[in-house]
């Protein structure tokens, strides 16, 4: 299938022309985030629709609560402590806010590791899990999706990088790549990889790493030629620090529409009541207003899908 390209992301590098600090603000897409605003909760009404679709006798992980799977690293503008160094801020706490808000629940977060959310999904610890997590085929033998938002990758280097683009799966041969393990830009550089080898070129290395700050600062001492993951997060650091700069997107290899997913135990019963709840908050207009406030606008869908084609379908 054709890749999803990224729209001109350069934009976001033209108007990075400060070195803000974590609390500080931060201009993404256009858009000034103000952490300090942002750490006002967004709200919305209890959706009577999406309450009556929960199936009777559901038994959630703490009654009367949603307890969300949320990653308990730093990864703005997705997830970020606040100042009383407990409090997750950030698009994903938002989004799981009106979901929880929309099914007259209270909501827990419980910071986890990538390592971590499955088990615990599955074995019904958390009600959901919204961690950033792409539909793929094979994540839907075992999960149930209702998408949020687009999926959309970038490659990002130093400043002063040699490397102008990256593109295609030729672009990566040789290099040492910043990426997640066990997730769906990886595996996109894995297939690359192995296209490349059947070709005869040289192999990548995965430079595995977890946290942010790491990334950040393995990109820039030299240990890693290039990162590639959301887009929101390279951008972000790209005008948090001045000196990171996009050089492409995904172009093959990719679904024409892969999108990010509250994830659920398969069969659980709680698809149709997310579903109404995210269409429900789509139309009364507090989503768009949570991914606009951090930025990922470019990244909003016109209506939540159950269980869409993903990776590798």
């Amino acid at each position: 299938m054709k890749g999803l390209i990224l729209s001109p992301l350069a934009l976001l590098l033209a108007t990075a022309t400060s070195l803000p600090a974590i609390a500080a603000d931060v201009r993404i897409n256009q858009t000034e985030i103000n952490l300090a605003a942002n750490a006002v909760p967004i709200h919305t009404p209890r959706n009577p629709q999406a309450i009556a679709e929960i199936p009777a006798g559901y038994h959630f992980a703490h009654p009367g609560e949603f307890t969300v799977a949320e990653s308990g690293s730093t990864e703005p503008p997705l997830s970020v402590v606040g100042d009383d160094n407990k409090t997750l801020l950030g698009s994903e706490p938002d989004i799981a806010r009106l979901v929880a808000d929309s099914l007259g629940l209270k909501l827990r977060i419980v910071p986890t590791s990538w390592d971590d959310w499955p088990l615990g999904v599955v074995s019904g610890k958390y009600d959901a899990a919204i961690n950033n997590i792409t539909v793929t085929r094979e994540r839907k033998k075992k999960f149930d999706f209702v998408t949020y938002r687009k999926d959309l990758l970038a490659f990002y280097v130093k400043d002063n990088s040699r490397i102008k683009a990256i593109t295609k799966p030729a672009d990566i041969a040789g290099l040492r790549i910043i990426v997640s393990s066990g997730t769906n830009q990886e595996a996109i550089l894995l297939a690359w990889d192995k296209q490349n080898r059947s070709h005869g070129l040289a192999a990548f290395t995965p430079v595995y790493i977890q946290d942010g700050a790491s990334e950040t600062l393995t990109l820039q001492s030299g240990r890693a030629d290039a990162y590639f993951g959301p887009h929101v997060l390279g951008a972000w650091k790209a005008a948090k620090s001045g000196n990171e700069r996009l050089v492409g997107s995904v172009d093959g290899g990719w679904p024409a529409s892969a999108h990010i997913a509250v994830t659920l135990k398969k069969g659980s019963g709680l698809t149709k009541a997310i579903q109404t709840a995210l269409n429900g908050v789509i139309a009364n207009g507090d989503y768009q207003k949570v991914l606009n406030r951090w930025g990922e606008g470019l990244e909003a869908i016109p209506a939540a899908e159950i269980n869409p084609p993903g990776l590798g379908d």
